[in-house]
């Protein structure tokens, strides 16, 4: 894009943090302008629009060199671009600012958006649930790749924003509500249906999104079971979240419960990590991008009662560093849970921090499995579980 326009006009930083500010100037016609660069990547706006990086200003029909010069110029015609003068621009026309109680921070950077999309594998007329969409960066990308967005927010003034921003596409549905009191499931289904009927075929819908960081675990909880209506989950996190999601192994400090959600119903793969000068305003962390490949339910480990098995796996971890035999007594007599272990070939000492995803599975029919027929012979090994 070339910046072209003809006057006198001065512009400066809008991102509040800009350093190392260069300065050019043009002549043409004893005509003067000038401008303030930043750092690489960062934008600026003025009362006539956005400009980018150009090598030269055009003036009537003289050219004058500017490079690294980024400023807005009478009748600019700006691309639709994400950067951060763009987005302050989009939020201060609703005079509104990143809401730190919700976990806003937006992305500035379009290439991460680009490698988001990309890892997600996404195809014309995938259908695309996106939590959280802000000012609509992440939308765009989705739908340029073809996509169908569902896009849930639950900040009304940004619902509104990217409501109005992709009017005209076709392509974006937007839901001014919480995702997590979002019913999920019954609404999906209604698209995927639609999309069956159209294509003749099965579909399976995607998640995509650079997540609020404070709902991630929640967000994971109700996402990933849903194997019979998504196929992948592609999630930008904090990186250190990110990373103990991926990590599965009982050596790990951050071994807990929702590791166990993770694994019983998809497979995770971490991405890339993402600078956090990539976000406005900037975090404290960097970010990092997981892919969830989720399984189908004839993949998940045969437990009897998931409800059941997740409940022992989160009583497990009150304790962790406890002998299981002592943190699951309400649900199973320490007899019970001392035969069980031992019937898998785990020691009757062995406590949650030690034990796999396998290993748990083993152990929950195990112990299931003897309590139900102590209970049928009466014996005084039964458990209280119901």
């Amino acid at each position: 894009m070339q910046l072209s326009g003809i006057g006198c006009c001065s512009w400066q930083s809008v991102d509040g943090f800009s350093s190392r500010l260069t300065k050019g100037i043009c002549r043409s016609s004893g005509l003067s302008c000038s401008a303030s660069s930043s750092n690489p990547g960062l934008g600026f706006s003025g009362a006539f629009g956005i400009g980018e990086l150009q090598k030269t200003w055009t003036f009537g029909s003289r050219e004058r060199n500017a490079v690294g010069v980024k400023c807005s110029v009478v009748n600019v015609k700006a691309e639709n671009r994400d950067d951060i003068g763009s987005i302050v621009r989009a939020l201060q026309s609703r005079d509104r600012f990143p809401k730190k109680w919700l976990g806003q921070h937006y992305m500035v950077n379009e290439k991460v958006n680009t490698k988001v999309v990309d890892a997600a594998h996404i195809c014309a007329g995938d259908i695309v649930v996106e939590i959280g969409p802000g000012t609509g960066a992440l939308t765009k990308s989705l739908v340029a790749a073809g996509a169908h967005v569902i896009a849930v927010e639950k900040d009304p003034d940004m619902a509104s924003l990217v409501a109005e921003r992709f009017a005209e596409s076709g392509n974006v549905d937007v839901v001014n509500i919480d995702f997590l009191k979002w019913p999920l499931r019954n609404e999906i289904k209604k698209y995927l249906q639609k999309a069956t009927l159209a294509s003749g075929e099965p579909k399976l819908a995607k998640v995509v999104s650079n997540l609020p960081f404070n709902i991630t675990t929640n967000v994971v909880k109700k996402v990933l079971p849903m194997g019979d209506l998504f196929s992948t989950v592609v999630l930008l996190l904090q990186d250190e979240a990110a990373l103990r999601l991926v990590d599965a192994s009982p050596d790990s400090g951050e071994y807990r419960p929702i590791s166990f959600v993770v694994n019983f119903y998809s497979v995770p793969e971490y991405k890339f990590k993402v600078p956090r000068k990539s976000f406005f305003p900037v975090p404290r962390v960097d970010g990092g991008v997981v892919c969830f490949a989720i399984k189908k339910e004839s993949e998940y480990p045969p437990v009897a009662s998931q409800k059941v098995f997740f409940s022992m796996i989160n009583s497990a971890f009150n304790g962790k560093r406890k002998m299981l035999r002592n943190t699951l007594q309400h649900m199973f007599t320490p007899s019970s849970t001392q035969a069980a272990l031992l019937s898998v070939g785990l020691p009757e000492t062995a406590r949650p921090e030690e034990l796999t995803l396998e290993q748990f599975v083993a152990f929950y029919n195990a112990v299931t499995s003897m309590t139900a027929q102590n209970s049928l012979a009466g014996s005084p090994l039964s458990s209280n579980q119901d």
